[in-house]
């Protein structure tokens, strides 16, 4: 006889009497096998009665290669009510004991047994909720014009807790909650169904849960629907839709994180659980649910009488009690309600699963998952072996030296070991969530005169804000108060630190999210009082978007600048989740709009310089440009039709067609397109090729300039387009060739030197590029210089000189600039870049090496105030209308200069490069 089923571990004998009778019991196995059933029953009562009761059944299906679990429950399918309460405990005695003994063996993983005990669950659920329907069916009141499958009723059962997460426990009760979807049914049908579906539940539920001669099959638990004390056992969804989006509780999203249909009507059942989301999935970071995971904590301490002193062994609660599973359970779940509204890859079910999930991403350490996942797995695998013994539904550790004599035996290791192991475990998963969960409260010895006393009465009626009108917020907010003045207190400028804070404060809409959210996260505080206290431009967004906070506790957020595939795949990622078209819109200006802060706070903590700030708000801007076009045009199809010909293109100019943009920065765009020989487009309203692109154009330029809730995206502008503003919005490839060769002035050629093709059509993109290449590469020298004099002489007398602005102005950025361009016609070259073009005049002999070298760092050194400045400023022009006699603070980013050291310093660098450049140029008048 061949035997398949070969342990890979043997409990210890407990009770030799036992061991004696069972290995007696089993003549034809061979020796390991026989040692090991009689170990096992040594250990238990509740097994040795199983394997006694079961012994034929056991030399039968321990020769089957591998015993498929659900074989026991496929034969029942088909039976009526009453012969299946019979058949179903059979099964379940059966079953469970076929799980411990592979379990015991070592034959499966925890992981495994957990899963099989769930699938058997879910197969049992089923049978008994169609025998239970079908029973009602017989009794004639299911409407006859509906499908009576009960698959297909509308009714359906979600599995909650353990079971939804495929976790069962050995002994473990299911927790179901039972709905059904009244919109099927005809408004005068609904109480009829109603109490059908109501006598179907609690049928199904005395068929799995009645505990009779014959046993139960799982111990069920349908309070955990909405207000079970006066709801009946199955609802309809409209009112529990109506009740978690108004009345749920935290307790109960982090139950639905597991919820999912295991019976019934799949398809009801999936939809109301997509409805459930934004109730489960908190749009912004949710640090709320962490003061009340530990509210539910505590109450259950209370109950369990388990709060504080040292962990004890006996009579401890493995599942409850301090460093127990629910403690795990608990850590996990908050941290997924935190994280899982911004991030869904992390909304597992499974708690092993989710802590990996959550790691991944960098929420938490390496080593504490790592021990938090050990210690789960130890405490789970102790707790199957607690419920062996004697089927019970138990977690409590033995009370006993005998008791933990077994339960030792049955792990196969020795009471003191064991002992040693659990005080272990228990102690350092209890101090890792304790840590979490009651984190070292904030300093409180923060000194009264710390407060300046024109502010004294101000914070006084801080109360009144909006922020602080909760009770819950007022709680928060009084222990950070230490911590915000003596971060206030360590700013440069404290006063005015304290002035934005208070500005700050007063429009927020609410406070306990964000409040909570600084509690658990103090660096968020920091950070926040740094930027209220430097960039009042950054401080105002802030005001308006204080979510944006969340991003900077995300490990990603500090990490290097991603490429630009990354972040056109992260945008199109959450446009394909919207379907309105305006929504797209919005969602792409919040999307950019955090980009864009994370590069002005990256600059603000020196974790970038000005160059790469330029280049990452310049790629920012055109991957927004690149995804938004495509939504445009998809739009524009639905009644225009698609592009007729080959398409269009947007081609960049000036600073993002170089690569380089700061925080206010606008877009210098045209539009080009090649509609070959299709004269008009082909949709529900046909228009001709031109007046097509023409409102394309228009379309997109309101789809980035226009305001929405978010705000603009870019301010567009359009003056370098042939002709400028008289000339049409769009232009025909073969009109802007042309333009260019025959009409163009100089200073068009000039800006041609930095166009670059950022989307749409790609073979026109190319084209574009051969073209400009091909252009640059064969321009004639000739008045280059002559009219660059010309174009500054005009800039100077156009604008008047702003002394904040680093750009516009002789010997400022433009200037520079413009002669890097007019080198590179000189040239002949068709790089973008500044430094670049000036190399060329070096070359030329137009610019000695020095004077090349004192351009080239008087361009680096304009561009970090320019970009400074409109991080810390909306734009010169506000800063123009400042008073700044009160700016005497060394600032950070300008290399602890104060500001009005910037403005001078800025001034008489612009007049050095200003007469370096009039002297070049004094030299090239013939060119």
């Amino acid at each position: 006889m061949t035997f398949e089923f070969k342990p890979e571990r043997i409990p210890k004998i407990f009770d030799q009497r036992i061991a004696n009778e069972v290995y007696n019991l089993f003549p034809e196995f061979p020796e390991t096998l026989r040692n090991f059933f009689a170990a096992t029953a040594s250990c238990s009562p509740f097994l040795f009665s199983q394997i006694q009761n079961e012994r034929d059944w056991l030399v039968d299906v321990i020769k089957e290669k591998e015993f498929d679990l659900l074989s026991l429950l496929h034969p029942l399918k088909l039976e009526a009510y009453d012969a299946l309460y019979f058949k179903l405990r059979l099964a379940k005695r059966r079953a469970a004991l076929w799980i411990a003994i592979c379990d015991l063996a070592d034959i499966w993983s925890l992981e495994t047994v957990t899963q099989k005990l769930s699938e058997f669950a879910d197969k049992a659920v089923n049978l008994a909720w169609c025998a239970a329907f079908n029973l009602e069916l017989r009794k004639g009141k299911f409407p006859k014009k509906y499908d009576a499958n009960p698959d297909n009723v509308g009714f359906f059962i979600l599995a909650m807790g353990k079971l939804g997460a495929y976790e069962l426990n050995y002994s473990s009760d299911i927790d179901l909650i039972c709905f059904f979807d009244e919109e099927i049914f005809n408004p005068e049908e609904f109480q009829a169904m109603r109490r059908t579906f109501i006598n179907a539940t609690k049928n199904m539920y005395r068929l799995l849960n009645e505990n009779g001669k014959d046993g139960y099959v799982f111990r069920t638990d349908l309070r955990l629907r909405p207000d079970p004390s006066v709801t009946p056992v199955c609802m309809g969804v409209d009112a529990a839709e109506r009740y978690y989006a108004s009345l749920g509780r935290t307790w109960e999203r982090a139950a639905f994180i597991k919820a999912r249909v295991c019976a019934g009507d799949f398809l009801a059942g999936s939809k109301f659980l997509k409805n459930l989301e934004p109730f489960i999935w908190r749009k912004y970071l949710d640090y709320t649910a962490i003061a009340d995971a530990h509210d539910i904590r505590l109450r259950i301490r209370d109950h369990y009488q388990t709060k504080s002193g040292n962990i004890t062994l006996p009579k401890h609660n493995m599942k409850l009690g301090r460093g127990g599973i629910r403690d795990i359970e608990f850590f996990t779940q908050t941290h997924q309600i935190i994280f899982g509204g911004r991030d869904k890859s992390i909304r597992s079910k499974a708690t092993i699963k989710s802590l990996k999930l959550i790691l991944e991403k960098k929420w938490l350490p390496v080593n504490l998952v790592k021990n938090l996942t050990d210690h789960y797995c130890f405490h789970r695998t102790i707790e199957h072996r607690l419920q062996m013994i004697n089927d019970a539904q138990t977690h409590e550790l033995p009370s006993s030296d005998q008791g933990f004599a077994r339960l030792a035996s049955l792990m196969s290791k020795d009471k003191d070991e064991l002992k040693q192991e659990l005080f272990f475990r228990l102690s350092e998963t209890n101090a890792a969530i304790e840590g979490f969960f009651e984190p070292q409260k904030f300093e409180q010895n923060i000194e009264t005169q710390s407060i300046p006393k024109e502010f004294e009465e101000r914070i006084k009626n801080w109360t009144s804000f909006p922020a602080l009108r909760a009770d819950r917020a007022i709680s928060i907010f009084e222990r950070l108060k230490p911590s915000i003045f003596k971060k206030i207190n360590s700013t440069s400028r404290p006063n005015e630190t304290l002035k934005a804070f208070d500005n700050f404060l007063s429009k927020l809409p609410a406070g306990v999210q964000l409040f909570s959210l600084f509690e658990n996260n103090i660096q968020i505080l920091d950070l926040l009082i740094d930027i209220l206290g430097t960039s009042e431009a950054l401080s105002e967004y802030l005001v308006k978007n204080t979510a944006v906070l969340e991003s900077v506790i995300a490990p990603e957020f500090w990490e290097s600048w991603p490429n630009k595939k990354y972040l056109a795949d992260e945008l199109v990622a959450k446009l394909l989740a919207e379907t309105d078209y305006e929504a797209k819109l919005d969602l792409a200006r919040h999307w950019c709009k955090e980009w864009q802060f994370r590069i002005g706070v990256h600059f603000l903590r020196s974790k970038e310089d000005a160059i790469s700030a330029g280049a990452q708000y310049a790629e920012l801007a055109e991957v927004t440009l690149s995804v938004l076009w495509k939504e445009v045009l998809v739009e524009f199809a639905k009644k225009y039709g698609s592009e007729p010909g080959k398409g269009a293109a947007v081609i960049a100019m000036g600073s993002l067609g170089a690569g380089t943009l700061h925080a206010n920065s606008d877009l210098d765009l045209i539009i080009i397109f090649d509609s070959g020989s299709d004269d008009k487009s082909e949709g529900l309203m046909s228009i001709p090729s031109r007046q097509y692109y023409s409102r394309l154009t228009k379309a997109f330029i309101t789809a980035i300039s226009a305001p929405m809730t978010e705000g603009k995206l870019y301010e567009i502008d359009m003056r370098l387009r042939p002709s400028g503003f008289q000339g049409p919005v769009a232009t025909s490839w073969n009109s802007y060739q042309n333009y260019q060769k025959n009409e163009a002035w100089v200073w068009e050629h000039l800006a041609l030197t930095r166009a670059r093709g950022v989307a749409g059509n790609k073979i026109l993109l190319g084209n574009f590029e051969s073209f400009r290449s091909s252009f640059l590469k064969s321009y004639g020298r000739d008045n280059i210089f002559k009219e660059l004099n010309e174009m500054r002489s005009r800039i100077s007398q156009a604008k008047s000189l702003n002394p904040w602005d680093a750009k516009v102005g002789p010997g400022r950025l433009q200037d520079i600039d413009l002669l890097s361009q007019a080198a590179c016609l000189f040239a002949r070259s068709v790089s973008r870049s500044t430094s670049e073009g000036l190399k060329t005049l070096c070359n030329e002999n137009v610019l000695t090496k020095n004077e090349f070298l004192e351009i080239k760092a008087a361009a680096e050194q304009l561009w970090s105030w320019q970009i400074g400045l409109n991080i810390l400023f909306k734009g010169q022009v506000e800063l123009k209308n400042k008073d700044i006699s009160h700016h005497k603070v060394p600032v950070d980013i300008f290399s602890k200069k104060t500001l009005s050291e910037v403005r001078q310093n800025l001034h008489s660098l612009s007049e050095k490069v200003n007469k370096i450049i009039d002297k070049a140029l004094s030299a090239q008048r013939g060119n």
